[in-house]
């Protein structure tokens, strides 16, 4: 499992745990809990990103019913449905509605440098959200290369010399503490996850979007012209 596929699945189990009641005995669990959890906790998922918290759930099951543990004898997963992914192209943000979005004075500075970083760049969602301060570079952050994600990556990393440079909105309550490479050193805030940042993108643009759902972060990428 690569380091991003747990970030994903942990904060699935964070997510997933909240709507189940920390103080849920495992054992008592069933996969009708665990459904009816699912989907309070994301109603209008897309099939990838329903699927995506189905597998981390299977891959909890999994573990938890292995020798020597064996705690649980019942696949919580077995009422989630995979859901059937289309593999028909979706349309990407078109580059002026990118440009007025960019302007509008409610969009905060860290979501200005994503969402700059992700159109401007090939980067990878996840490798953008895994990108720590200590790892921007004169090079990298050249004008010719990321004319507005340059100066915003800097402004957002400003005064800072280590750890995530997209961080969450509050510090993480102690039980929820992640490991020091996805912790801030000098504010405490934990690194920005996936489901959020999606999250915020798709709310910000449903007044863009025909349908009225919002835009996702993998439109983004594909916005502008190559």
């Amino acid at each position: 499992m690569t380091p991003s596929t747990r970030r994903s699945y942990t904060q699935t189990l964070h997510r997933l745990l909240r709507a189940l009641g920390a103080r849920t005995p495992l054992t008592t669990l069933t996969p009708d809990h665990v459904a009816r959890a699912f989907t309070t906790a994301w109603p209008d998922a897309a099939p990838k990103t329903w699927n995506r918290h189905r597998a981390a759930v299977r891959s909890f099951t999994d573990w938890t019913s292995a020798p020597p543990r064996a705690w649980l004898e019942t696949d919580l997963s077995s009422s989630l449905p995979r859901h059937r992914e289309s593999g028909a192209p979706r349309t990407p943000l078109h580059p002026d509605e990118f440009a007025r979005l960019l302007a509008r004075p409610d969009i905060p500075l860290r979501e200005r440098a994503l969402w700059s970083l992700l159109y401007e760049s090939s980067t990878t969602i996840a490798e953008a959200l895994a990108l720590n301060v200590e790892d921007l570079n004169v090079e990298d952050l050249a004008p010719d290369r990321l004319p507005a994600a340059a100066d915003l990556l800097l402004g957002l990393a400003a005064g800072r010399t280590r750890g995530p440079v997209f961080l969450s909105d509050r510090r993480p309550a102690p039980s929820r503490t992640p490991g020091p490479a996805d912790l801030c050193p000098d504010t405490g805030r934990r690194r920005l996850s996936y489901e959020r940042a999606e999250y915020v993108f798709k709310q910000k643009t449903k007044p863009l979007d025909p349908s009225g759902r919002g835009y996702t972060l993998h439109q983004l990428r594909h916005a502008r012209p190559r």
